[in-house]
Parts: C-alpha cells; sequence; structure tokens
C-alpha cells in the first residue's frame, strides 16, 4: 500500500523546513518498506497574493480540499505572514482542514532529549515526557466573533466558548486509551477552570462518567492556572493531560519551552484512522525566510508523528531516536536559528537514518 501524503510548505521557513523533513522521510522509507507519494500544494501568503489577495484571493479551495479528504495525511510547514490579514490565511487553511476533515485531537507530545535544552533547574529527560491532549474543534476558537457599538465607548465583542457532549466525550476517550496505551502512570489529568468557566461542567461530568468505563486509570485534576504552575515547578507529576482547544494552546506552548523550546516540539491535528495534519508548532517567522538558517527538528518530529499515525511505529521511533542521540551527541549543536543550516540538519538526520 502506498500512502499518498499532501505536502503544503506554507509561509516564511515553512518551505524549508518541510523539505528538509521531507529529505528524512525519503531516507527512512526503504529500511522499513514504506511507499508512499506526496503531493504538493502552493496554498499559503504568496498563494493568497498571487490569486488576488483582499480582491477575492484563495486559501484553500473546493478543489484541491476535495482531494485532501482522500489522502492518507498532511504535512504543514507553516502559516501565516504579516502581508495579510491577521488570521485570515491561517483562518483559511489551517482551520479549514482541522474543522473541515474533523480533526478533533491536536496531539502534543512533550518530551526532554538533553538535559541541557531545559530551562528549568535539575531537569533531566526523565522529568520531562508527557503527552498533552488538545480538543481541536470546538471552544472559542471556532466560534463566531460579534461586534456591536463597534468602534464606539460602548464596544462589546464576544466570542463564546462552547463545548458539546459528543466533542468532549471523544477527545477525553481518546485520553483515556492513549493513558492506558502509554502504560507509565497509568493516570489522566484532566485541566479546565470550571470553578469559574461554569459552562466546564460538562468536561468534569463527562471525564467522570467516561472513566468508568477506564477502571485501570486513576483520574486526577487541576485547574489551567495551577497546571501550568505545576508543569514549570515540578514536570515528572506529568503523564497524559486532557484539556480544552483554548487552555490546550496556552499549556502546551510552555511545555514546548521545557523541552527545549519551539525547535523540537511538533503536533498532530488527528482524527483516527482518517487523514490527519501534521506539523512543528512554532511559526513561519518571516525574517527567517528564504537563507536557510531555520531549524527543521521540530517538522521532523512531525514526520515521525504522521508515520507513526500511518501504521509505522518502529520508523517513528527510528526517527524520534535519531533526533535525540545527534541532539545528545552535539552534532545537532543548537535548535535556534542560524547555528546551523536548514540543509545541513536535514542532511545530517537523512544520512543518520539511512546508514
Amino acid at each position: 500500500m502506498s500512502h499518498k501524503i499532501a505536502v503544503v510548505g506554507g509561509d516564511g521557513i515553512g518551505p524549508e523546513v518541510t523539505a528538509a523533513a521531507l529529505k528524512v522521510l525519503e531516507a527512512i522509507a526503504p529500511k522499513h518498506g514504506i511507499a508512499y507519494e506526496t503531493i504538493e500544494y502552493p496554498f499559503g501568503t504568496d498563494h493568497w497574493l498571487e490569486t488576488g489577495g483582499t480582491d477575492g484571493g484563495e486559501t484553500l479551495p473546493d478543489s484541491a480540499f476535495a482531494e485532501i479528504q482522500q489522502m492518507d495525511a498532511v504535512l504543514l510547514g507553516a502559516i501565516g505572514d504579516p502581508r495579510a490579514p491577521v488570521g485570515l490565511v491561517e483562518h483559511g487553511v489551517i482551520m479549514r482542514m482541522r474543522v473541515g476533515l474533523d480533526l478533533f485531537v491536536n496531539l502534543r507530545p512533550v518530551k526532554l532529549y538533553d538535559a541541557r535544552l531545559c530551562p528549568l533547574k535539575d531537569k533531566t529527560p526523565d522529568d520531562v515526557d508527557m503527552v498533552i491532549v488538545r480538543e481541536n474543534t470546538e471552544d472559542a476558537y471556532t466560534a463566531q466573533p460579534e461586534f456591536t457599538d463597534k468602534g464606539t465607548p460602548d464596544e462589546v465583542a464576544v466570542q463564546p466558548m462552547r463545548y458539546t457532549r459528543k466533542g468532549t466525550e471523544r477527545v477525553i476517550r481518546y485520553a483515556y486509551e492513549l493513558a492506558r496505551k502509554r502504560n507509565k502512570t497509568n493516570k489522566l489529568l484532566m485541566i479546565d477552570k470550571a470553578n469559574a468557566v461554569r459552562a466546564q461542567d460538562l468536561w468534569t461530568r463527562t471525564m467522570a462518567e467516561v472513566g468508568e468505563e477506564f477502571p485501570d486509570i486513576e483520574q486526577d485534576h487541576a485547574y489551567i492556572d495551577a497546571a501550568c504552575m505545576w508543569m514549570v515547578k515540578n514536570p515528572e507529576w506529568f503523564d497524559v493531560a486532557v484539556t480544552t482547544n483554548l487552555f490546550g494552546d496556552i499549556i502546551t506552548d510552555v511545555g514546548a519551552m521545557i523541552q527545549g523550546g519551539l525547535g523540537v516540539a511538533a503536533s498532530g491535528n488527528i482524527h483516527p484512522g482518517q487523514v490527519s495534519l501534521f506539523e512543528p508548532i512554532h511559526g513561519s517567522a518571516p525574517k527567517y525566510a528564504g537563507k536557510n538558517v531555520a531549524n527543521p527538528v521540530a517538522t521532523v518530529m512531525a514526520v515521525g508523528m504522521m508515520l507513526d499515525h500511518l501504521g509505522h511505529d518502529a520508523a517513528a521511533r527510528e526517527i524520534e531516536a535519531t533526533v535525540a542521540k545527534l541532539i545528545q551527541e552535539n552534532v545537532i549543536k543548537s535548535l535556534s536559528a542560524g547555528v546551523q543550516s536548514t540543509s545541513e540538519i536535514g542532511d545530517l538526520l537523512a544520512s543518520a537514518v539511512a546508514g
């Protein structure tokens, strides 16, 4: 079986880090008998401008979206460019795929590969190894904003946090199953703010009710402010956590920093058994675009997550182990831009997995 993979390089450094990550995929595929083809799409701010920009430019047209629905996976570089209105291209490309493909899980591993990368005192790789399961299709992110008396002193802006039982239950169930699969602490932490945002009582009740089906998994709970505090103070307490879309966006960036920064952090936008989207969590960094200085490690890790989703867990583990080894041996000298070139790091990782 050959996998069909849509590749959207996107904006800024996106095309460069994606090209480097695809070198690694090309190198590891023969070792594991992985057959695939990539189909590249031009969507991003350049395409939006070239097709009309504010006069009707394309973000992700229906015809291309229909093709992507038939793929096995999507690899995305980055989206975002100051030449377009804030959020326009991001919503047109990323949010259309997240919501349109019903990618209800945003999976964010937080794993430290070398103590030198962690800004926390005396923390080692043994202390930082967790997964955050972020709900990905509801909450304020997918609600329509409303403005009353816009531009006046009496202006009111509203964008509600909206949750459904179906959306809440399926992501919580996914998190329970992941906690069981990891078999590390057999504990699932729910992160919310139900004491202040009473609509999140739906999460509290659903967590308890679904938990009855998982008697082997201990239920734990923290409010989002406390969870951020404890992640910094005692990251070793965390294993699998599940949370809302908005809070998940916040706490996973905290997690990214304690694992070494955005340069190593990858994410999966997943619907189990269906086409899913994989990407680094860093932005497009327009100031580095075209300079061959951006670190592609996070995109390489996204390729590993994609392979795991496609059923090639051994290849995924090998990519992760190779990244860790090259960081620990100082072959990859830094996760910061400009220390080594994008292409050099891509070539180093490709050579290592090929050997």
